[in-house]
């Protein structure tokens, strides 16, 4: 597969469709021109570079049938009935495909489009056109970084290459280092940043970024919060065992600069965070009309007595119990304290779970007798939103209403938006506050900073006086319920090296049973099949494909334990 990223140019444009026809670029089904008619045309050449955006990671569901499956479901945040994921379940990592096996090529296919518009761009004429080559060349080499980050950060060090290799060339090469992996992605976006901070286009300037029409393409925020999020992972457990605080502190650097720029906010209205067209929040995201989503939203999302075929993506007891307990003078009033459920006084009770809890748990949980488009939602047996033994029901007695807009009723509503968020300011400020906090303790800004994104929902901010250990774990314990299910919980347990403790501990559901008008809940394990093997410390870098491995007359070495 190696060989054939790097000798064959991908034929895709708009269209999205892959072929492998040496030089040739599809324009539509059926119609192809070579390589010096594409880059002697700026039009050609600008829609051959907007090419590599089709590589990128795009969407929450995506792990099964394309609509399927989320790495939340790989982690403690939710589990459901994913034929594709029981081998990554099992630590079978190399016989599993989603994920493991399709993203190495998918980036490489992506890096392939970038190496060969930087060799071309030189040769086009560009004089008297509406582009801007320099903001090309910017988003190429961010789209670069963006690959080799999403390589990175699951495989470790990779093959490194720049350029478009020819069909002669040998190019079974060896791995370059982790290290030098994470340093070709900075010089990436130093290069991005360079451009992007002074140069000009029709549809981009420095001051106002991107026209509606081009919103979702890098900006100078960005190129900032790739590499914040990069540093991040290099200053974690992960690759950090020793706690280098020097690492924490570029990490927490790199997050300022963002917060310095005073460009972004928090969005007031946390409920809607991937519904909006716009926001103040969003760094960069994918740029999505509202979509048709009946395989999505009835085929994985949507329980089954809301119309759905099957609701698939189950969150777990063990993520709602994420969720503070509140307390407020009155039941409408402003909350004034908080404490995690476990805390002695904080006033959780098991047979009323589901009042006075974290704001947040309301935006993101479908749970028992709350009302949702217009009727009670039943977790019972017997109930209309779940049944023992039928699969298409939740597991947990939880759906994700985080992806299942209130609006999208079945027979109802055709489409509708969900983002996918690649960078929100939150992140930003979260990131800060660890890093912060691991380089130089808990800090005035480290309380200022991860209170900000409380006080969003009306959290209070955390205690006083806590230690370093006891803020990382709140910190830790904010980013699982800020950032439910957008694609993050799962990367934040394997850069922190947690997979022991929260991957491999049991998963649990609330049980409910209907009693008159009351109900009795009570805990209890997931179903064997949906639980998880124990963690093994292979398993925090994936393997690289075996095909490729195969491949590579020996060159191509493999990561530790596979």
């Amino acid at each position: 597969m190696m060989k054939k990223i790097f000798t064959c140019c991908l034929l895709i444009v708009l269209i999205g469709q892959a072929g492998c026809k040496k030089d040739y670029l599809q324009l539509d089904l059926g119609t192809t021109l070579p390589d010096d008619k594409v880059f002697a045309d700026p039009v050609l050449t600008a829609r051959f570079a907007d090419n590599a955006y089709n590589f990128m990671i795009d969407d929450y569901a995506r792990l099964q049938d394309t609509y399927k499956g989320t790495t939340g479901q790989l982690s403690d945040e939710a589990t459901g009935v994913m034929v594709a994921l029981t081998p990554l379940w099992s630590g079978s990592y190399l016989g599993a495909n989603p994920d493991v096996g399709t993203t190495y090529p998918r980036m490489y296919q992506g890096i392939r489009i970038v190496n060969t518009v930087l060799a071309k761009v030189d040769e086009v004429p560009w004089s008297g056109s509406i582009y801007n080559p320099k903001i090309i060349i910017a988003q190429m080499y961010f789209l670069r970084a963006m690959f080799y980050f999403e390589l990175v950060k699951r495989y470790g060090g990779v093959i490194i290459t720049d350029r478009v290799y020819s069909a002669i060339e040998d190019i079974d090469v060896p791995r370059n280092s982790y290290e030098e992996t994470v340093n070709f992605i900075l010089k990436d976006l130093k290069s991005a940043e360079d451009i992007l901070k002074v140069e000009s286009s029709k549809n981009y300037a420095p001051s106002t970024d991107w026209d509606a029409g081009n919103y979702g393409r890098p900006t100078v925020g960005a190129v900032k919060a790739l590499r914040s999020r990069l540093l991040m992972l290099d200053a974690s457990p992960i690759h950090n065992p020793s706690g280098d605080a020097a690492k924490w502190s570029l990490a927490a650097a790199a997050s300022k600069e963002i917060i310095d720029m005073n460009k972004y906010a928090l969005q007031p209205d946390y409920t809607n965070l991937l519904n909006v067209d716009n926001s103040p929040e969003y760094i960069m995201i994918k740029v999505r009309a509202p979509r048709q989503l009946s395989g999505f939203m009835n085929d994985f999302i949507m329980s089954v007595g809301s119309g759905g075929a099957q609701g698939l993506l189950n969150p777990t007891q063990n993520h709602v119990d994420l969720y503070e307990a509140v307390k407020r003078n009155t039941p409408t009033g402003p909350i004034i304290s908080s404490s995690p459920i476990n805390m002695a006084g904080s006033g959780y009770n098991l047979q009323d779970p589901y009042v006075n809890r974290d704001p947040r748990f309301y935006a993101n949980i479908i749970y028992n007798n709350m009302t949702w488009q217009s009727r009670q939602i039943q977790m019972f047996e017997g109930g209309t939103d779940f049944k023992i033994g039928p699969i298409s029901y939740t597991r947990t007695r939880y759906y994700c209403k985080k992806l299942w807009p209130e609006i999208y009723k079945a027979g109802a509503t055709a489409r509708t938006l969900i983002n996918y968020i690649y960078f929100r300011y939150a992140e930003v400020l979260l990131n800060y506050a660890e890093a912060q906090n691991e380089a130089n303790g808990p800090t005035v800004e480290v309380y200022q900073y991860i209170n900000q994104v409380r006080a969003r929902v009306g959290m209070p901010g955390l205690p006083a006086g806590l230690s370093k250990a006891d803020m990382r774990t709140r910190i830790h314990n904010e980013r699982g319920v800020e950032f439910a299910f957008e694609d993050i919980r799962w990367w934040d347990i394997m850069r922190w090296k947690k997979g022991a403790e929260l991957v491999s501990q049991t998963l649990t559901a609330m049980n409910v049973v209907k009693n008159g008008t009351g109900f009795t809940y009570s805990i209890v394990p997931v179903e064997a099949a949906y639980q998880r093997n124990p963690f093994q410390e292979r398993q925090y870098l994936y393997p690289i494909p075996l095909s490729e491995i195969n491949k590579s007359k020996g060159i191509l070495l493999q990561n530790p334990g596979w």
